[in-house]
């Protein structure tokens, strides 16, 4: 079964025919752990410290990526406190200025 196509609200392409496109997500999926939200980083070589850390996603608009990645977490981590959380749009946060 193939992926349905995704509604795309916006499109733009630049100078370099790359194109970037706005798609509509119905929600966010957040991979949590104990109940909270969580940054997960990743030091490629803890031997060598050339390179920083990396930042690795986790939150998805796709619910599959987010429960593969909590599955995976909790064998890597030998618990089962990562969990993932459904988050509608109900409220728009502005930056403070």
């Amino acid at each position: 079964m193939s992926r349905p196509k995704p509604i795309i609200l916006l499109q733009d392409i630049d100078e370099e025919y790359r194109a970037y496109e706005i798609c509509a997500a119905d929600h966010i999926y957040a991979v949590c752990y104990q109940g909270k939200p969580f940054t997960l980083r990743m030091h490629p070589n803890i031997e060598v410290q050339l390179s920083g850390p990396k930042y690795v996603k986790s939150s998805f608009t796709n619910s599959g990526h987010a429960f593969n990645l909590a599955e995976k977490l909790n064998i890597r981590f030998n618990t089962e406190e990562f969990s993932v959380m459904l988050m509608r749009p109900e409220r728009v946060l502005r930056e403070l200025n």
